[in-house]
Order: C-alpha cells, then sequence, then structure tokens
C-alpha cells in the first residue's frame, strides 16, 4: 500500500527535449502556468486555514469555549503546521507537487466539513490540529514548483508577487468567514471555503505540471543561463533523505538563522490574526463584520509592498536580511499606536492594522526565499519547511501564551509581550544584515 502511495507520489519522468523553436515558445507559457496555479491554489489553502480566528469568539460563545480553549485550538494547530510543513517538505522534495498539492488541498476540506459539523471542544481540537498537518502540503510544493522554473536572479521579484497569495487568501477568509458566519450560523465559516477548496483540488491537478524535464524542457539553469555559485554539475539529481534533512537543512548555520528569525516574525504576524479580531471587539467595540475586516486591511495592506521589497532584495544583490530589517522597525511603532489608541477611533486601529501588514509580510516571504538562496533546490520544499516550522512554534507560543496574558492579566500585558518579540526580531536581523546568495 504505501509503496504504491509512493509511487503514485513519484516525481514525473524526463521526457526527451523537444525542439529549440518549441522550447522557446513553451516556455514562458508553462512557466506563467506554474505562477498562476500555485499562486491561486496557496491562496485557497489559506482559505480553510484562517477561517478559525474571525469567528472564534462566536465558536467560543456558542459552545461555551473559553480563550485558554481557543488559545489551545490555536496552539495546536499551529504545532501540527509547523510539523506538517517540515515532514511534508521533505516529501515534497521527491514528489510530483501536481498531484501532491492537489491532494492537500482535498484534505483540508473535508477536515473543514468535519469541523463544522463537530460541536464537542476535543473534537474540535483533534480536527484542528489534522487540518494543521494536512496545510504543510501547502507551502512546499510551490517552493519546489517555482526553484525549478524561475532562476536565482528571478527569485526575489517572482516570490515577491507570489506571495501576496498569502495577503489576497488571508484577506479574503476574514470576510468569507465572518459573512458565512453572520448569515448563517458559524459553521458556514467552514463549510464554504470547504466548496470552494473542493473545486480547487481539482483545478491545480488539471493545471499544475512538475519540472521543466518532465514537459521535454531544459534545467531552468540552461534555459535562463543563470546558475547559482557553487552549484555542482549534478544540480538536477534528486538527494536523499538524509542530505535534504541532515547536509541541507541541520547542518546549515544560515537556515538555522532564518529559522530563529522566524520564529518570532511569526509571533508578530499571526498576534493580530489569530487575536486581532477578538482584540477589536473587546476592547475598541469593534462588531463580528468589523472584526473580519480588520484581517482583510492588515493582510491586504502587505501586497504593494511584498512586490516592491522583493525587487529591491535583488537589486541589493540577494540581501534579503537587510530589506527585512528595514521593514521591522516601523512595526514596533505601529503596535506601540495601536496600544496606546483609546477606544471609540477604530479607524486609527484599522490604519495601523494595515501598516503592520504593509511592513509584515516582505519579511515573511523574504526569509523563505533567503533558505533557498542558501540552500540547493532540490531541497527547497525541506529548508522552507524547517524555516516554516519555527515560525509555526512562533504562532504558538502567541497563540497559547497572548491567551493567558489576556486572561489572567490584560491586554496590554500582552501587547507588551508582543513589543517584545519585535525588539528581539530586529536583534536577530542585524546578523543577517550582509548576507547575499551571490558573494
Amino acid at each position: 500500500m504505501l509503496q504504491t502511495i509512493r509511487l503514485w507520489f513519484a516525481p514525473a519522468p524526463s521526457i526527451p527535449q523537444k525542439s529549440e523553436k518549441e522550447i522557446q515558445s513553451l516556455y514562458p507559457k508553462f512557466r506563467f502556468r506554474v505562477l498562476e496555479s500555485t499562486f491561486l491554489g496557496y491562496t485557497t489553502y489559506y482559505l480553510t486555514r484562517n477561517n478559525f480566528s474571525p469567528v472564534s469568539k462566536e465558536i467560543g460563545e456558542a459552545l461555551s469555549y473559553s480563550k485558554t480553549d481557543i488559545g489551545d485550538i490555536l496552539a495546536v494547530t499551529a504545532i501540527t503546521y509547523g510539523i506538517g510543513k517540515f515532514l511534508m517538505g521533505s516529501l515534497s522534495d521527491r514528489s510530483n507537487p501536481r498531484k501532491f498539492m492537489a491532494v492537500g488541498l482535498f484534505l483540508t476540506a473535508i477536515l473543514n466539513f468535519s469541523f463544522g459539523f463537530a460541536n464537542h471542544y476535543w473534537i474540535h481540537l483533534f480536527l484542528w490540529g489534522a487540518n494543521g498537518l494536512v496545510q504543510g502540503m501547502g507551502w512546499p510544493p510551490c517552493g519546489r514548483s517555482l526553484g525549478h522554473w524561475y532562476s536565482v536572479r528571478e527569485r526575489g521579484t517572482t516570490f515577491a508577487f507570489w506571495n501576496i497569495a498569502h495577503n489576497i487568501g488571508g484577506g479574503i477568509v476574514g470576510v468569507v468567514a465572518s459573512h458565512s458566519a453572520a448569515q448563517f450560523g458559524w459553521q458556514y465559516a467552514f463549510f464554504v471555503p470547504g466548496i470552494i477548496a473542493l473545486f480547487g483540488s481539482a483545478y491545480l491537478y488539471i493545471r499544475l505540471v512538475d519540472t521543466p524535464q518532465s514537459e521535454g524542457l531544459p534545467p531552468i539553469e540552461v534555459y535562463k543561463n543563470d546558475y547559482p555559485p557553487e552549484e555542482k554539475e549534478d544540480h538536477e539529481a534528486e538527494l536523499t533523505t538524509k542530505q535534504l534533512i541532515i547536509e541541507q537543512v541541520l547542518m546549515n548555520k544560515y537556515i538555522w538563522l532564518f529559522a530563529v528569525i522566524n520564529f518570532f516574525v511569526y509571533i508578530i504576524r499571526y498576534s493580530l490574526i489569530d487575536w486581532g479580531p477578538t482584540y477589536l471587539k473587546e476592547t475598541k467595540g469593534a462588531d463580528l463584520l468589523g472584526g473580519g475586516y480588520s484581517t482583510l486591511i492588515l493582510e491586504f495592506g502587505g501586497i504593494g509592498s511584498t512586490i516592491l521589497m522583493g525587487w529591491v532584495s535583488d537589486k541589493f544583490d540577494g540581501r534579503r536580511g537587510m530589506v527585512s530589517l528595514l521593514c521591522i522597525i516601523p512595526i514596533f511603532f505601529a503596535f506601540l499606536g495601536i496600544l496606546w489608541n483609546p477606544p471609540g477611533n477604530i479607524i486609527i486601529d484599522y490604519i495601523l492594522f494595515g501598516l503592520i501588514g504593509l511592513f509584515i509580510y516582505p519579511p515573511v516571504m523574504l526569509l523563505g526565499v533567503a533558505g533557498m538562496d542558501f540552500t540547493s533546490k532540490k531541497a527547497v520544499g525541506t529548508a522552507a519547511g524547517f524555516i516554516g516550522l519555527f515560525g509555526s512554534l512562533g504562532r504558538t507560543a502567541q497563540g497559547k501564551g497572548l491567551a493567558i496574558l489576556a486572561t489572567n492579566y490584560s491586554w496590554d500585558v500582552a501587547f507588551y509581550a508582543i513589543l517584545v518579540s519585535t525588539l528581539i526580531a530586529i536583534v536577530l536581523l542585524v546578523f543577517s544584515w550582509n548576507l547575499r546568495p551571490r558573494g
């Protein structure tokens, strides 16, 4: 059985290379096809992952869940998502992304339906934990696909554009979940995204492709004449599990640095995604729809800046850490603004949410790209999964930690914890100031 599954997920085999005329005609079309399908696919993944937070307060009221219960659900999901991202990353590096990503989206749809039908805390805890695990099948195949179809000198700009899938999916889900819950009940915050995910799964299976060689095209390095530094001639050889995990990740000091930074960046990012709507409802007078729109504002705030900063990082010879540091500093002052803004000025809170979104998403994207810069393209999923694992641990820490601080002390104390995390991220990013993939 396991052997059958492995064979079904195995990378698509190479086929004889097409003529030069066909290569020049087909390569741009397939590059767009890969970018477009992974973009839409990952956007849909977000609809079935971040739909809990916008309605968590309403679920708590309907089912008598405390903040601690809600925090536990957020925490276990973050843990399983991190584990899933790492494990699924190593599997995706040796799998066909078309099948791998489509199956993951199908499974998360089923788990969303199940969550909506359930009404018991322990069942919800298990289902959302399982959802976190299969959500790990989303990003790694995207990284593998883009790493094979776009060269080193294109990565900052290409991944910057692709990364706004986070913002679009993360922004839309707040509106979809809150409106569905307001119209039909909290269960529909999971039913509606689940239906969308089923269609998305079918689309990925039809549209996405594997490597250029599986379509009769040369490797991207040959097509673009853009070879990574210190790249061996056997750069197309698939790596063993030991090479993927030990050599390319665990013994790579740069991957460790980016991973630890990502821990604190994810505390910053998810503090407002997971708790922002609840915070605004409890302290600033926002309603259900207002809480949902705060997520939309946060996510959409990062669209333009992510593209711009990705391009800037390419222009500065791949100095992703430098650009990330310059983005994190203004976030510290935006959090102070939210903390000091009195109730009754919700518009100011929305503006500050947008400002944080403007500056947090470039580092979220650039840390992943930096991981790619310092590892083989055959280990992209594993490296991204490892960095993502630390990010998920950061989300776990804030999901549980902020719940405890807000319940036992106050939201002000919780915000001071976020400010400390922001300062630590700034200090760590100083050490990445001069790091670049070429030089």
